[in-house]
């Protein structure tokens, strides 16, 4: 689908590593884990020989226990130094995203982490080599990008949601029973199972974008499990459906005034081109250099998107923006491109199929599309980019799925837990931070602790601040829980 999620894996522009989970060729038995070599797939080699894979076997069904179990794919690299203080779990957000495949590429970046703990990530179940689900090949994919996400006649609104009902059942096909058990909170009883099987007696954890999310129910459901988290790039955890698309018009387009600040524009200037701009491309989709593809409005929403999760990709969005305003889209197209998961060959990743199963089975909240009809001009009043774009989102989104949600927004107050470090970014795109307090206070007293970095993009944790690093790897390493509030510019 062409819509961008509503909360996102940090490294959603990256290339990621591919490696699929090995149990024949055990190296290493731990946990109850067979730990083996990480296999090759189709798409990438397997990663070095620091990396080792296994399969965990939980419950399908956490309220039958004995029942029917699923295999979850998890990956590692043991830690280096003489001083290990235990595993540290990492999810990269979505949801949806691999963490299989995504540890190797951020290793780098928590490379000081790797002195006392064992780096492990896994697949969520529905996601990659846990079960994952697929909900349409690669044809159907980019024949759904005809599909007006922004629907302005009867028969483009006609359209939208009959795509939007042909996804959920093409979920369901491939998930079968899984669909409904594929919840953060199953996923956060799958990481106390993780977190028995490496031989923890808690649960170090590192939480980026959904994965905050995440985190917060995991410390809700087993307070006293929890060790030394921490949660960056913060969801909003008191904000249902139509709360979060709000929160996300509000934070990509301030995100968008920063860009045009940083270029010498006026906001509100080059708010009103960028929207003249998706107008026309609403009546005439621009030609690309893609034989066969042209770049739709909702196509071009999209790349504008994707440069604006880091401050590094601006330049980027501005060639993009100049050159489809000279009626050429390949820039924008390519950019779409990358964050739909759409290589030179044309497959696509799954990684919003896997988001929308599990969002659609957490939120309850469906918005008609009267509803929706009456939030757009409030929508298109916080964003006149993005604004009209989300708020049908709240509609299209879970239309007609299959499997009811189960609640309008998570609980993760963690009475009792240990200090959970809330790490919180004025400039995030994505996970706005206003939900960054949200999640301090709603983790409660004495548990919550704020940190703010007065910067830009999706995350906080190795985007180029010492203050934020250093404070990060004190609390992991050392335990040195900083004061709450504390501000890094």
């Amino acid at each position: 689908m062409s819509r961008f999620p509503r909360w996102t894996a940090l490294a959603v522009a990256s290339a990621l590593l591919a490696a699929g989970c090995g149990g024949d060729s055990s190296d290493d038995k731990s946990g109850g884990l067979s730990w083996g070599r990480c296999e090759a797939t189709s798409d990438a080699p397997a990663p070095g020989s620091d990396w080792q894979c296994a399969t965990l076997k939980v419950p399908l069904d956490w309220s039958e226990p004995n029942g029917e179990t699923i295999g979850l794919g998890l990956i590692r690299a043991k830690a280096r130094g003489d001083h290990r203080a235990g595993s540290l779990l990492f999810n990269f957000g979505g949801p949806g995203a691999s963490g299989v495949s995504m540890m190797p590429s951020y290793a780098p970046t928590v490379s000081k982490l790797r002195e006392r703990y064992d780096l492990v990530s896994w697949d969520p179940r529905g996601v990659g080599a846990s079960e994952g689900v697929r909900c349409r090949d690669d044809k159907e994919i980019q024949a759904a990008e005809s599909v007006d996400t922004t629907p302005d006649t009867p028969a483009e609104e006609k359209a939208y949601f009959e795509d939007a009902t042909a996804f959920g059942k093409g979920c369901q096909k491939d998930a079968g029973k899984l669909m409904a058990h594929v919840s953060t909170a199953d996923s956060a009883r799958d990481m106390d199972r993780i977190r028995e099987a490496l031989g923890d007696d808690r649960m170090h954890y590192f939480g980026i974008s959904y994965g905050t999310e995440l985190g917060g129910t995991y410390a809700h459901l087993f307070p006293k499990k929890v060790g030394r988290m921490t949660l960056d790039a913060v969801v909003d955890p008191g904000a249902d459906t139509v709360g979060h698309a709000r929160n996300q018009a509000r934070g990509f387009q301030r995100a968008l005034n920063g860009y045009l600040k940083s270029t010498g524009q006026d906001p509100a200037e080059g708010t009103r081109r960028i929207t003249d701009l998706l107008r026309r491309i609403d009546t005439r989709p621009l030609p690309t250099a893609t034989p066969g593809r042209k770049l739709t409005q909702s196509l071009a929403v999209t790349g504008i998107i994707l440069p604006l999760y880091s401050k590094d990709s601006w330049p980027t969005l501005t060639s993009a923006l100049d050159t489809a305003e000279r009626g050429d889209g390949s820039e924008l197209l390519a950019l779409a491109d990358r964050y739909n998961e759409r290589d030179a060959s044309g497959q696509y990743g799954t990684t919003t199929h896997a988001q929308r199963v599990i969002s659609c089975l957490d939120g309850r909240q469906r918005p008609t599309a009267a509803e929706t009809k009456k939030l757009l001009p409030e929508f298109e009043k916080i964003s006149p980019v993005f604004g009209r774009y989300l708020g049908w989102d709240t509609a299209g989104w879970c239309h007609g799925w299959p499997v009811p949600g189960q609640h309008d927004n998570p609980q993760v107050s963690a009475p009792g837990a240990a200090p959970v470090l809330v790490v919180g970014n004025t400039g995030d795109p994505a996970t706005p931070y206003e939900g960054a307090r949200k999640m301090a206070d709603e983790l409660g007293k004495g548990v919550g602790v704020m940190l703010t970095w007065r910067g830009e993009g999706h995350g906080a944790y190795g985007s180029g601040s010492d203050c934020v690093d250093s404070t990060v790897d004190a609390y992991l390493l050392d335990g040195s829980v900083p004061k709450d509030g504390k501000v890094c510019s």
